[in-house]
């Protein structure tokens, strides 16, 4: 069964934001790094920045008039805001506040008292503020004074400069015709012509329309500005304090932690979400384990009350019995993609005892032959069973055809155990004809074959399974595996002709139903030796008949010999 991925739409767009804010708050250490970061550049700003302090004063520019109080007269007539801001920044208004503040005893150069000079201009106003940073209160107000009394005399000199200009300009206009007048006077008489008096009445109103400009230009008002807000010496320092730069600092450490983890993230080859883990492997999840402090130190979580792990488990095995693919063929071979195989064995174990409670006859099959482990985690191995029919009629006595054992699940029914052993040619035993047989047995109504085997991308066992399992469970840590790692486990599975029915997620090594393997003094594998300590209350007890364990039901395998 192939299974499809849905392709993303535009409706999955929000949910990918949301997927990829919460992986990038999975590297806390880079974001709380980051904070810190800020939180010490700010503290270290802000004690070694020098105080500075900065005084304001305000002028009201205005034109030159020739009556303020007429009706209709306007003070911005002419007036370029824009321009005046750029003049009073400029190097003629920094000389003439440098030469009166040279005067006071503060010798300071043009260039240097209009760096800390800053003139701004309020939105729809005729107003020009001009702040001054200086080192010290009075200082900055002296200075801002300076300046702002600087550009009102540049101001006031320009204007009267204009006018001077203009004036002279008039009566330069004006001499030519006074002294055409004066010889047009000297033609004048009893029988002048009328041409000619004509001529001088003319002459004599051009001048005194010249003579009248002239008037109006020196009687013009040319106050450039008043200087509405004087500067006061500040009482506390400019800029931005401790808690202010410490706030920016740690606004500042946080977006570099989260620049930190975006480019951690891009570069990370891990599963970064679950929608990443089933497009990569083109299979659904079919759950995720929690966490259970209770589960440390036994295998068996199945059958423990109050057990969330349990449920989980239980779960799962009903998700998979209502799969079309598992439900038809019902074999399921359990495996890690590499490194550690604990949290599968578990996964195993479970499973099989879920199927168990569900009233399947359930056969878990060990295949990994290289470091066998679960008669050991399960408990003291007693005497096996007898094996099925065909088992005693086999030459080779080898694994899988030597014994089983039945496993117990307190409350919850009883699945029977091909344990592991250890084998000189594994890919001979995992291919024998043995193991058709047993896996075989799932073909019986009502049986359920579970097969573990050593991780797939570590061991060919898997792939060599393939073919007679089909229905492959990955359990995996998304922390630890690698997105090409899923990627090359699909292709193997399906080019060996089989199926991924799912993932199966636990979240760290040790945690979710691993059991603690410990090597006691005089502990054998598959036994108990005169010192081993007795077995916990709650660990799953193998039995040598499941007829023998009372209020438990029995079950027969297909083709055993009773």
């Amino acid at each position: 069964m192939t299974h499809q991925i849905r392709p993303l739409d535009d409706q999955d767009e929000p949910a990918l934001l949301r997927d990829q804010f919460r992986q990038l708050l999975r590297y806390r250490a880079l974001l709380a790094g980051g904070i810190v970061a800020g939180l010490l550049g700010g503290g270290l700003l802000a004690l070694s920045g020098d105080d500075t302090y900065t005084a304001t004063g305000e002028v009201q520019v205005r034109s030159a008039t020739a009556d303020p109080f007429s009706t209709g007269a306007s003070a911005d007539k002419g007036i370029n805001i824009g321009s005046e801001r750029q003049t009073a920044v400029s190097d003629t208004v920094g000389d003439l506040a440098a030469g009166t503040l040279l005067k006071k005893g503060d010798d300071v150069t043009a260039r240097k008292l209009l760096t800390g000079l800053q003139v701004t201009n309020p939105p729809n106003t005729l107003t020009l503020r001009f702040s001054y940073t200086g080192a010290s209160p009075e200082q900055a107000r002296v200075r801002a004074e300076a300046l702002a009394n600087g550009y009102l005399a540049h101001r006031k000199a320009r204007t009267q400069e204009s006018i001077d200009n203009m004036a002279n300009g008039y009566r330069a206009q004006l001499e030519p015709l006074e002294e055409k007048r004066d010889l047009l006077e000297e033609r004048t008489g009893v029988g002048a012509e009328d041409d000619v008096s004509s001529a001088r009445a003319n002459i004599i109103v051009s001048i005194s329309e010249l003579s009248r400009k002239i008037s109006e230009l020196k009687a013009l008002d040319t106050t450039p500005g008043y200087l509405n807000k004087k500067p006061v010496a500040p009482t506390e320092p400019a800029g931005a304090g401790l808690p202010l730069l410490l706030g920016l600092g740690a606004v500042v450490g946080l977006a570099l932690g989260l620049l930190l983890s975006w480019v951690r993230l891009v570069f990370d080859p891990a599963v970064r979400s679950p929608r990443e883990l089933v497009r990569s492997l083109g299979a659904p999840l079919l759950g995720t384990l929690p966490r259970e402090r209770a589960a440390a130190g036994a295998l068996l979580a199945i059958g423990r009350s109050g057990s969330r792990l349990a449920e989980e488990y239980r779960a799962v095995a009903f998700r998979l019995a209502y799969d079309p693919s598992f439900a038809e063929r019902r074999r399921l071979l359990v495996t890690a993609p590499r490194g550690d195989n604990a949290a599968a064995a578990a996964a195993a174990v479970n499973l099989a005892a879920a199927f168990a409670e569900m009233g399947r006859d359930v056969l878990l099959v060990e295949a990994d032959l290289r470091t066998p482990s679960l008669a050991r985690d399960l408990g003291p191995a007693a005497h096996e069973v007898r094996p099925p029919s065909w088992a005693a009629d086999e030459k080779d006595r080898s694994w899988p055809a030597g014994g089983r054992s039945n496993v117990d699940v307190p409350g919850s029914g009883a699945f029977a155990l091909v344990a592991g052993t250890m084998a000189d040619n594994v890919p001979r035993a995992l291919t024998s004809a043995s193991v058709g047989r047993i896996v075989a047995e799932a073909d019986r109504p009502g049986a359920v074959v579970i097969v573990l085997a050593p991780p797939v991308l570590s061991y060919a066992d898997a792939v060599a399974l393939v073919d007679r399992v089909e229905g492959v469970v990955i359990v995996c840590d998304p922390r630890e595996v690698h997105r090409s790692d899923l990627e090359r486990i699909r292709e193997i599975i399906g080019a060996s002709g089989g199926s991924v029915l799912g993932a199966l997620l636990h979240s760290g090594r040790g945690r979710l139903g691993r059991t603690e393997r410990r090597t006691e003094p005089g502990r054998r594998r598959g036994g108990r030796g005169p010192g081993a300590p007795a077995l916990e209350a709650d660990a799953p007890e193998i039995t040598r008949n499941p007829d023998e364990t009372m209020g438990l039901r029995s079950f027969t395998l297909p083709g055993a010999h009773r």
